[in-house]
């Protein structure tokens, strides 16, 4: 699978970095366009890609053509590749808020997949919401099914507003989760750890908890019980949680980031 890379930031380098430590595709097939000379450097002598600043250049004879670039440039992207894409070739677009629409109507392009990644996956542990438009070919969602389980894990969907809600709980996600570990190292150095004991003791609680809860396959209201025991110590800050109507919080909270991503993508 000969791929190219628009734009080579953190989230490309982590795709490409994770195809080919999955094997999925070698070094040679990848090729990355990124307009700092600098980082065309690093890119190359790190993974033993080939590089150029342009974009026309880079999906020559690529079958898959990787979006990477920040909103604000897709304007510019889509003046230049515009009529410049083959019918075979597939495009993936993992920029924000850019839908299909936007995509295929600015590229003059109908094989366009749209994807909602978020930040986890530049260690391999991602979560992928993906859709596709009906001119995406079955082999072609194998290809692009194969490129994002190389990030972590991956859902496909048949309705693209699906990836506004994919926005609201799996991309911004990680900053809810990062907020509460947040809390929970302040409160455990109020209670007399370090900060660096602080942060081992709540990211392994969070890491394990995480892993054990997918490895369990009980659900996790169940898993809660377990670790709950009646009068205990838990159960005592539970209620706590319960009584600052934490479930009522955090569900109003993906709702705002849901509105928003529905706001920005009319934009």
């Amino acid at each position: 699978m000969k791929i190219a890379f628009i734009g080579g930031g953190n989230m490309g380098e982590a795709i490409l970095g994770a195809l080919i430590q999955k094997n999925i595709c070698p070094p040679k097939d990848i090729t990355v366009s990124e307009i700092k000379a600098e980082r065309r450097t690093f890119l190359e002598n790190t993974y033993g890609i080939k590089t150029t600043p342009s974009n026309p250049e880079a999906i020559k004879n690529a079958e898959v053509v990787l979006l990477a670039i920040k909103p604000q440039n897709l304007a510019e992207l889509s003046a230049g590749l515009k009529g410049k894409l083959a019918e075979t070739q597939l495009v993936i677009s993992i920029i924000a808020g850019a839908t299909l629409s936007k995509l295929s109507g600015g590229l003059e392009h109908k094989a366009v997949v749209r994807v909602m990644p978020n930040t986890p996956a530049m260690i391999g542990m991602g979560m992928s919401v993906w859709t596709a438009l009906p001119a995406v070919s079955p082999a072609q969602k194998e290809q692009a099914k194969s490129i994002l389980s190389a990030m972590g894990k991956e859902i496909y969907t048949g309705k693209e507003t699906m990836l506004d809600a994919a926005t609201a709980i799996s991309g911004s996600g990680p900053a809810y989760f990062f907020l509460f570990m947040e809390s929970l190292e302040k409160a455990a150095q109020e209670m007399g750890f370090t900060p660096e004991e602080a942060t081992v003791l709540v990211s392994q609680t969070a890491a394990g908890s995480a892993v054990y809860a997918e490895k369990s396959g009980l659900p996790l209201a169940q898993l809660r019980k377990n670790v709950t025991s009646p009068g205990g110590t838990t159960a005592e800050a539970i209620k706590v949680f319960e009584q600052a109507g934490l479930e009522t919080t955090v569900i109003k909270a993906a709702k705002a980031a849901f509105d928003r991503s529905v706001e920005l993508g009319k934009g």
